[in-house]
């Protein structure tokens, strides 16, 4: 999971590849807003609140930049309605306004199970939604080595992003994903760094502060400026070598993942962002829309590079912050479905970016993280978080899931079926096998106050998964319908009408080709 600009940047419990992000169309072309819409001042920050969200208003035109040959993606060159150097920095004080989330210095000892750990912490940092993780280890093999010399011959495809805030409406709707170039991770960072002193006359060494100021000027006032960068790109730069601290250490994503307070390690098959670790390669000002991590916990490590900053929205205000998006951010005719639910469905196009003073405006909790190299970004089940870099940067990410989640991933389940989407981890399979270990796993786990809220859940999921099923056949009987319980399930089967993953049992109908879930009359 990359970094995070907002991008409420909801780790899905339903989350893959994010490979439909590469279906973007290419960007859309730049629309000119209708003159009876225009604003004519916008100097008054706190009562231009359309401004923070998605409009660009129009001032006095800028000179027109000469366009050049395409050679690069760069931030500089941008055609703005009105020159930043001539912005108020009153305008972007809000900045300073919001609270940082907490920052944990785990010792030696402390490290050495992450799971157990990250329980420890839970019940704290969860209130924030996202946390930072100062590792006491250091790794000995740079990643640029691991990635040129354990993975020879690595290049990856980078995507274009465009700096502006767009309207939310059918006539203006951005696409982020369109295909850049193929890269090296030296020739990426080269190109990355001259775009940056370009900028600013200096690749490195800028003051976050600053930079965050910078980033919020270039997206709300700028309006073709353009980043590349890499996203979702399937490896691991934590090495692989024996003598590494920290890649031999249970914090290595190709590990955590599989440890046994995880859950994730019951699924079968590999799932790439969830049970594998992905790579997130940035460029200044490339910035992670609005996601959302549904039921499990995301985990980002930053190994080398500028500086990210991350927001995060708790989940316990995760429906404050839907229905904030729903009635001043997304024009109605955009969703597909009515309600919160259609704005949880455009949200996972990871295609929205919000600005945090909005959620301020509105009294929606929000809290930042400056992420430095060597540090790790946690974010907790329902919470939405987003962000940007300072510059080139190499960041990975990858998912991981203890007992609390399985409440998360039901009310997760409830919420695909509606908008008819197939989840990617079969929750119903996933709970009956935790379920199923309990006798096993409590004879190694030693007991904590930690392992016993975990349990708790694991055993209230799994009673209520199955009183579900019994008041659902119970509402069945009168129809005269083939119900077929999988005693010895051998796998999920996808309901033909809600996309559901059916695994405890599922209807037979002459009527359909295929499954039913039992759940469409109840």
């Amino acid at each position: 999971m990359s970094v995070p600009g907002i991008r409420f940047s909801g780790t899905t419990m339903m989350r893959s590849k994010s490979k439909k992000a590469d279906a973007g169309n290419g960007l859309l072309s730049e629309k000119r807003i209708p003159a009876k819409r225009k604003r004519k001042d916008v100097s008054n920050w706190d009562t231009a609140f359309s401004c923070d969200v998605q409009k660009v208003t129009k001032t006095k035109p800028a000179r027109e930049v000469k366009k050049s040959c395409y050679r690069s993606p760069s931030p500089v060159k941008v055609s703005q309605k009105r020159k930043v150097s001539q912005l108020s920095t009153s305008e972007f004080d809000w900045i300073d306004t919001i609270k940082e989330c907490p920052v944990y210095h785990p010792s030696k000892e402390e490290f050495e199970d992450p799971l157990a750990y990250v329980q420890k912490i839970a019940l704290e940092a969860s209130k924030f939604g996202i946390c930072k993780v100062v590792s006491p280890l250091g790794s000995s093999v740079p990643p640029g080595a691991v990635l040129m010399k354990e993975r020879k011959g690595f290049k990856f495809t980078t995507k274009l992003q465009p700096l502006r805030l767009a309207e939310w409406n059918n006539n203006d709707k951005i696409s982020f994903f369109m295909r850049g170039r193929n890269y090296t991770i030296r020739d990426f960072e080269i190109m990355a760094n001259k775009a940056t002193a370009r900028r600013y006359c200096i690749s490195g060494c800028l003051p976050p502060a600053y930079v965050e100021k910078e980033f919020w000027k270039e997206m709300v006032h700028a309006k073709k400026g353009m980043v590349e960068y890499g996203i979702n790109i399937d490896g691991s730069a934590f090495s692989s070598t024996f003598n590494d601290p920290l890649g031999s250490s249970k914090w290595n994503f190709k590990i955590l993942p599989r440890l046994r307070r995880s859950t994730l390690r019951l699924i079968v098959n590999e799932i790439p962002g969830v049970t594998e670790p992905m790579l997130y390669i940035g460029m200044l000002f490339k910035s992670l829309q609005v996601f959302l991590t549904f039921a499990f916990l995301s985990i980002n490590y930053h190994h080398c590079g500028a500086p990210k900053t991350w927001y995060g929205v708790p989940g316990h205000a995760a429906v404050q912050f839907e229905n904030l998006i729903r009635h001043h951010v997304y024009n109605e005719e955009i969703l597909s479905e009515n309600g919160l639910n259609g704005v949880f469905n455009v949200l996972q196009e990871k295609t929205t970016t919000v600005s945090p003073k909005i959620l301020l405006q509105y009294d929606v909790p929000v809290y930042k993280a400056v992420q430095m190299p060597g540090e790790f970004v946690i974010t907790f089940p329902r919470a939405y978080h987003s962000g940007f870099s300072h510059g080139f940067n190499c960041g990975e990410a990858v998912n991981f899931a203890i007992g609390e989640w399985f409440p998360f991933g039901a009310e997760a389940c409830e919420r695909y079926a509606l908008l008819g989407k197939v989840p990617i981890i079969p929750y119903e399979e996933l709970l009956c096998a935790e379920a199923m270990s309990l006798p096993e796993s409590l004879t190694h786990i030693p007991y904590c106050s930690a392992d016993l809220v975990s349990l708790r859940c694991v055993m209230t999921s799994f009673s209520c998964l199955l009183r579900s099923y019994h008041h659902a056949r119970w509402c069945l009987k009168k129809f005269r319908t083939s119900l077929r319980m999988c005693l010895k399930p051998r796998g999920s089967s996808v309901c033909v009408l809600c996309r559901r993953l059916c695994y405890v049992a599922y209807i037979e109908c002459k009527c359909f080709d295929g499954p039913i879930c039992l759940f469409h009359g109840t």
